[in-house]
């Protein structure tokens, strides 16, 4: 247990430790999504505004403060960061991140939203197919780390350091 403040946050199970194999393997994964963005030069800040959003939908604690720290690291502003839950109402993102951010929404809930073609057609409007692959990758990976974190909670908010 850590304790931040006055809450002592539990770690339910040491997921490394009693799914090495898995979780290793989840890592080479990891990789293989981001060879796949570099590939395509997908945009480093976006591939950590994608992490954080869905990381917030999904509840991740830890898998959002990780990807606000690279966020910033890799230059995104905290007025972009902090306006991530509410990006639709806003103007400070591009009609290329907007189209990212939605299409990650409907891919993080797809059991309610089976992808609407609207989303899709949104994205393929904007990305070439090699890159809407690597968006792919990119959001399937952050919801197996976010699924991991969640019901595990095996990693602790605030002790990741990029």
């Amino acid at each position: 247990m850590t304790t931040t403040g006055t809450e002592q946050i539990p770690v339910r199970l040491d997921f490394d430790a009693h799914a090495a194999a898995f979780s290793r393997a989840l890592s080479h994964l990891d990789n293989a999504a981001t060879k796949q963005l570099d590939a395509v030069d997908f945009d480093a800040k976006l591939r950590e505004l994608v992490r954080i959003r869905a990381s917030q939908l999904n509840g991740c604690a830890y898998c959002i403060d990780m990807h606000t720290k690279d966020a910033r690291a890799a230059g995104e502003t905290e007025q972009r960061i902090y306006a991530l839950p509410a990006w639709r109402e806003t103007p400070f993102f591009t009609a290329r991140e907007r189209a990212a951010l939605a299409f990650t929404e409907s891919v993080t809930l797809l059991a309610q939203t089976h992808v609407p073609m609207a989303d899709y057609q949104e994205v393929a409007a904007l990305y070439t197919p090699d890159e809407i692959a690597a968006l792919v990758s990119l959001i399937t990976v952050i919801n197996a780390w976010n699924t991991v974190g969640v019901s595990t909670r095996t990693w602790l908010p605030g002790s990741y350091e990029p």
